[in-house]
């Protein structure tokens, strides 16, 4: 038997405990100093632009005149963007993630597809909007219209979407489905009957925080030419549009010449971050509403 000293023993976890404190003291400042940056930032933005707020604001059109400017092309963009984001993310996402995990057989192509979807998961979204400007601006010449900008942002988030829906659908016990098998269903009534609405609540918030990432990117519409100038408001996909945050940079950039673009980036900025706000609030409240559903 193999003697164990003591004091050996004793010094070992002493080492440990201290090297556990540091690094937690380490994690703690790291945490502190991000929050205190991002407060630092929702601070100047709230005080740069929560005056400039209004009706007016919110409901006019874009401007050479700081003091005129509004936004409302820019949300109108960002809303034709969503209508064509949320079908085809949701369509094919979520059909995607239930044949690859309840209909594909296991090999190495299903393998081989699964990992590749995770990797897409990662690509920057930059490479995303030079995908986007070959295929949809340049090859099927939809010009940097609001069908091209929409179909761009569902490619960024379509292997989130089917990486979050397959994980919804992995974690619904397995005695909820042998039990339909067990009553005589199909496999189609099983999905549709018992997985489906198990794995529902992960599967929309997995979507719409994907959604919530569509929204605020603003790389792949600029690879894709977007403008930011004095366009008609959108009425249809196949419009010339701009987004918040498209405007948000545009303005940023102009502000260096008109110092009040830096106000109306900003309050720009906490119109985006409510509309983000509200949809994250909307993933919380599904997930608290039916985690213990089953």
């Amino acid at each position: 038997m193999r003697y164990i000293d003591p004091a050996k023993t004793k010094q070992r976890m002493t080492s440990r405990l201290r090297t556990n404190k540091a690094l937690q003291g380490t994690f703690l400042v790291a945490t502190l100093f991000g929050l205190f940056v991002l407060a630092v930032l929702i601070i100047r933005v709230l005080t740069e632009g929560l005056s400039w707020i209004n009706m007016d604001f919110l409901t006019g059109k874009l401007s050479t005149n700081a003091d005129r400017a509004g936004i409302l092309g820019a949300i109108l963009g960002t809303a034709w963007l969503m209508l064509i984001v949320i079908p085809v993310t949701t369509f094919l996402g979520i059909g995607t993630a239930i044949y690859l995990e309840l209909y594909a057989k296991e090999g190495k192509i299903q393998s081989f597809i699964a990992t590749n979807i995770s990797n897409l998961a990662g690509v920057p979204s930059i490479v995303y909007g030079l995908l986007g400007l070959t295929v949809f601006v340049r090859a099927m010449d939809f010009g940097n219209v609001i069908l091209a900008g929409g179909l761009t942002l569902s490619l960024l988030v379509l292997p989130i979407v089917i990486v979050s829906a397959q994980e919804a659908l992995r974690s619904v016990p397995a005695h909820l489905s042998e039990a339909s098998y067990g009553m005589g269903a199909t496999k189609w009534q099983t999905v549709k009957k018992v997985i489906l609405p198990a794995a529902l609540p992960g599967i929309l918030t997995g979507s719409i925080l994907a959604l919530s990432r569509a929204i605020g990117e603003t790389a792949p519409l600029t690879a894709l030419g977007i403008p930011a100038l004095l366009i008609p408001l959108p009425g249809g996909m196949f419009d010339s549009f701009t987004a918040l945050p498209m405007q948000i940079y545009y303005w940023t950039l102009d502000s260096t010449l008109v110092e009040e673009y830096a106000y109306l980036a900003s309050a720009t900025i906490i119109v985006l971050l409510g509309l983000l706000f509200l949809l994250n609030s909307i993933a919380v409240y599904i997930r608290h509403r039916f985690q213990h559903r089953y």
